[in-house]
């Protein structure tokens, strides 16, 4: 058995997608819910499987607009994530409920008063995952051009700023609601927010009483020098992309680095790395459900095959190689992984032992994040692997069908981080802040 050396145990949060999963094509799956992405009952069900698991926080991705191609894809994702949360939030009692919510394309007082209120009703589990929006879709939704990527960041400061006053308008004791004396609330805690910055405006106040936590943590997303800044002055948890271990350590690192330069303790802001899986009772099984999955996908297999070309250096196609063939020794030998794809180099390396491109393929080497395809051994050894090599303070885990991925990962993958000491057995505490372990906030404290 594995003995952590790091204090404290990993965190995991489970992205929700649209209710099926990470892979697009698994709605087809055997035994998979075809309706996920409108039977609520189906989501509220993985969210309490979730819950079973102990998994600290629900994960949804969102952007406001149409993200991928439906005509053979299920979503990337839901409906609508507030109204999602609010039927998982009343169906739990753990489970953290983290969403994401543009800085760019939501007005402060709206936004603000939708997530107080469903941190209130969830007693203190609702998290802002808080995003610039960078697509000019989404801009035409709302009839305004896309800023550039300096203003964006700059909206995305005064948003958090204004948000956050709004939450703190409220005094964090001013709900008494005391049916003896008929004081309801002691409005002498009650204040304008008057936030004035170059973008947003509000002068509140908010009418919601303060959460169990206060308000609810943010979260960000956003890379690069500016995705730093932000998550350094107002993130507690981050939701990272990086492909390799020497990479998660350093963006955990600089992450880290950020908070204290902004007066915050290092401690209080949580990497969550992205990983993927697809498990079966061994590798060769779980590369059979692979498979199936790319039978699903003969137009996208395509374009893998040539994106998996360019990651290497070669020009590759269907109609010009066996792709269930190991690569002639002529082609392996002109290979490189491309230094602009830090996927290049787990390709460049299966690509060089003699596996198929079919195979390279089904290990994920193109996904969006990590991804394990075997057996439920082989995906803890990955999450203990990073965990204890200090790259990453958890995991966005990203089931590839939601129908029996969340279930097999709770019931087979858990037990075995539970005995090798590295996930905890029982929630920490009742609120998101709690499962995070980071600090008391309530309005604007800076």
């Amino acid at each position: 058995m594995t003995i952590n050396k790091r204090d404290g145990k990993m965190k995991l949060a489970l992205q929700m997608v649209s209710g099926y999963g990470g892979e697009f094509k698994t709605w087809r799956l055997p035994g998979a819910a075809a309706d996920a992405y409108t039977n609520m009952d189906y989501y509220v069900e993985n969210a309490k499987m979730a819950e079973k698991g102990k998994i600290h926080t629900l994960f949804i991705a969102d952007t406001p607009a149409l993200p991928n191609d439906l005509s053979t894809n299920s979503p990337m994702h839901p409906m609508d994530p507030t109204i999602a949360l609010a039927a998982v939030a009343r169906e739990t009692k753990h489970i953290g409920l983290v969403s994401t919510y543009s800085t760019t394309y939501t007005e402060p007082y709206n936004l603000a008063r939708t997530l107080k209120t469903l941190d209130v009703i969830s007693n203190g589990r609702m998290g802002w995952n808080a995003v610039t929006t960078s697509n000019h879709e989404a801009a035409a939704n709302f009839g305004r051009p896309l800023p550039d990527r300096d203003t964006r960041y700059e909206m995305a400061q005064e948003h958090i700023e204004a948000v956050q006053t709004l939450w703190g308008t409220f005094g964090k004791d001013a709900y008494i609601h005391n049916q003896k004396t008929g004081e309801y609330v002691d409005m002498s805690k009650v204040e304008l927010g008057n936030y004035r910055g170059k973008h947003y405006q509000t002068r509140g106040p908010l009418p919601i009483p303060a959460s169990p936590q206060g308000q609810p943590p943010i979260f960000q997303a956003g890379g690069g020098d500016k995705g730093l800044e932000l998550a350094g002055r107002f993130a507690s948890g981050v939701y990272a992309n990086p492909f390799t271990k020497e990479d998660a350590k350093l963006h955990r690192m600089m992450l880290r680095k950020s908070a204290e330069a902004h007066g915050r303790k290092a401690d209080d802001i949580k990497m969550f790395a992205g990983f993927m899986f697809s498990i079966g009772k061994t590798k060769e099984e779980a590369m059979e459900r692979r498979y199936m999955i790319q039978q699903f996908a003969p137009r996208e297999t395509a374009h893998h095959v040539e994106y998996l070309g360019h990651m290497v250096g070669l020009r590759l196609s269907v109609n010009t190689i066996d792709i269930t063939e190991p690569l002639p020794q002529s082609l392996i030998n002109q290979m490189y992984p491309s230094p602009m794809d830090p996927r290049a180099e787990k390709a460049f390396e299966l690509l060089k032992t003699g596996m198929s491109i079919k195979d390279v393929l089904a290990n994920g080497v193109i996904n969006y994040h990590p991804v394990v395809v075997g057996t439920p051994e082989m995906v803890a050894d990955f999450l203990e692997e990073w965990y204890l090599a200090d790259a990453t303070d958890g995991f966005s885990i990203v089931p590839d069908s939601s129908h029996d991925g969340i279930k097999d990962f709770v019931e087979l993958v858990v037990p075995i981080l539970q005995e090798r000491g590295l996930f905890h057995t029982e929630y920490e505490g009742e609120t998101l802040r709690d499962h995070l372990g980071v600090s008391y906030e309530y309005g604007l404290t800076y």
